[in-house]
C-alpha cells in the first residue's frame, strides 16, 4: 500500500510542479476571465489545503474500526467530477496578490516531500481526530493523503485550463 501511495504522491505533485514551471510569472498571475482565480492563486489554494497535513498526522489518532479507504469513492466522486463547481472554505482561500513562482514551487515540493515521508512513517490506517472534512466522519491518514491527491488533481486540471485561457491570443 505504501509504495502505491508514494508513487501517486510523486506523480501528482511532479505534474503540478511541471505545469507551474512551464508558465511564466506573468502567466500564473493573470486572471483568465471574470470570477476566476489565477493559476498562482489555485496553486496557493492547494498549498493551504495540504500543508497542515503533517501536523494533523502527528496529532491525536485512534485505531480504525473500518476499512482505511472507506471514503475514497466519495472523495473521488466529489473532486474528480469536473462538471461540479464548489466554493472554497474561507480558511483555504488564497490571497488576491501576485505570487512568486519559485515560492509556490518550493511549497509544492515541500508538500510532496512531507506526504511521501508521512506515507512511509505513519500507520496509514489510523484515524485522525483533530480535524474533519464537512460531510464526513474523521479520516484515516490514508484518506487524508487521498484527499490531498484528488484535491490536487482537480486543481491541476483547473490550472491547465487557466493557463490555456491566458495563453490564447
Amino acid at each position: 500500500m505504501k509504495d502505491a501511495v508514494q508513487n501517486i504522491i510523486l506523480e501528482t505533485y511532479t505534474k503540478l510542479s511541471d505545469i507551474l514551471s512551464s508558465a511564466t510569472e506573468e502567466e500564473i498571475n493573470t486572471i483568465p476571465f471574470a470570477g476566476s482565480w489565477t493559476a498562482a492563486q489555485t496553486a496557493q489554494h492547494i498549498i493551504l489545503a495540504c500543508s497542515g497535513l503533517p501536523a494533523l498526522f502527528a496529532g491525536k489518532t485512534t485505531k480504525a474500526t473500518r476499512e482505511p479507504d472507506e471514503n475514497f469513492k466519495k472523495l473521488d466522486e466529489i473532486f474528480l467530477n469536473f462538471e461540479t463547481k464548489y466554493q472554497s472554505p474561507e480558511n483555504i482561500k488564497p490571497a488576491i496578490i501576485d505570487y512568486s513562482k519559485n515560492t509556490l514551487l518550493a511549497s509544492v515540493k515541500k508538500i510532496q516531500t512531507d506526504l511521501f515521508q508521512d506515507a512511509e512513517t505513519y500507520d496509514l490506517t489510523l484515524i485522525c481526530t483533530d480535524a474533519q472534512v464537512p460531510g464526513f466522519d474523521n479520516f484515516t491518514i490514508y484518506e487524508w493523503i487521498h484527499f490531498a491527491i484528488v484535491h490536487t488533481q482537480r486543481h491541476i486540471r483547473q490550472i491547465e485550463n487557466i493557463l490555456e485561457a491566458v495563453r490564447k491570443p
